[in-house]
């Protein structure tokens, strides 16, 4: 009885399909996927289908429309370059620096990712604010930084450095240190091993991580509106357009709503096209 089991036991697992058995992958799983899978997309059709496709073309291309989404895309970007000044160092201590209070550090780092973005907007006006920490000294000075297009980069950057931090730091420890050390040995310095070694093992986890980080500043909302307000062509960014379009317009909204959509798809999934092997 016990080798005719074993051997129906084989002769299953060899008309597996092999792609299955070495991924570990059970069937099951194709269903919470598909379910979860929906989750996501069926609101985005539904989406598409509250378009109306005949006034479309002149819902994204009004003035105020146009307005937001240049303010939208510029800011972004600029952020996201800050993320990458600021953010690539900050992951290489997290991941690879030894002291204490590293994992305090970190958990100030990610917060961002969990507080309320409204929250994030007071803060912001608490420390740049008129009467803030520093906006008090820096209004003395000539600056003033609520209110402003610098205000709309200052909050896109302080929501969105967390993920690629995150994501950079998880490349760093998933990549190790090995080679470092063997660049390091043949007598690199560890300015060109990180640009030479460090960074181009990374290079995935680092792009993906921009990319988090622009479409995180792209869909900025409560930190922009708290920190920055809704000033046409100064502080008015896409997701602030379509909010005040809801209240007016509730096409416009739609239409906007779902230009939103398309650059994220089309950013996230391009980029993730060139940063795969």
């Amino acid at each position: 009885m016990t080798a005719p089991a074993t051997t129906r036991a084989a002769r299953r697992r060899a008309t597996r399909d092999p792609a299955e058995v070495a991924a570990g992958l059970p069937r099951w799983a194709f269903l919470p996927a598909a379910v979860g899978g929906l989750f996501v997309v069926l609101p985005l059709i539904a989406l598409g289908t509250r378009v109306d496709l005949t006034g479309y073309w002149g819902l994204v291309t009004s003035e105020s429309a146009r307005a937001a989404l240049v303010l939208s895309l510029r800011t972004a970007a600029v952020s996201t370059l800050l993320c990458l000044v600021l953010g690539v160092p900050m992951a290489i201590v997290l991941a690879r620096g030894r002291f204490r209070g590293r994992n305090l550090l970190r958990a100030f780092v990610l917060v961002p990712l969990v507080l309320p973005p409204v929250v994030g907007g007071v803060a912001l006006l608490a420390t740049f604010g008129r009467r803030g920490l520093l906006g008090e000294s820096m209004e003395v000075a000539g600056l003033q930084v609520a209110f402003s297009t610098t205000a709309v980069v200052i909050a896109q950057t302080f929501v969105a450095l967390p993920f690629l931090v995150i994501s950079l730091e998880g490349s760093l420890r998933s990549a190790g240190t090995r080679y470092d050390v063997v660049a390091a040995s043949l007598g690199a310095g560890p300015t060109t091993v990180l640009r030479r070694v460090t960074l181009p093992l990374v290079r995935p986890g680092l792009l993906s991580g921009a990319v988090l980080a622009f479409a995180r500043a792209l869909g900025e909302f409560g930190a922009t509106i708290t920190f920055a307000g809704s000033l046409q062509g100064v502080t008015r960014t896409l997701p602030l357009e379509i909010y005040l379009q809801r209240e007016t317009d509730p096409d416009a909204a739609v239409a906007l709503s779902l230009l939103l959509v398309a650059i994220a798809v089309v950013v996230i999934a391009g980029t993730h096209h060139r940063a795969t092997p």
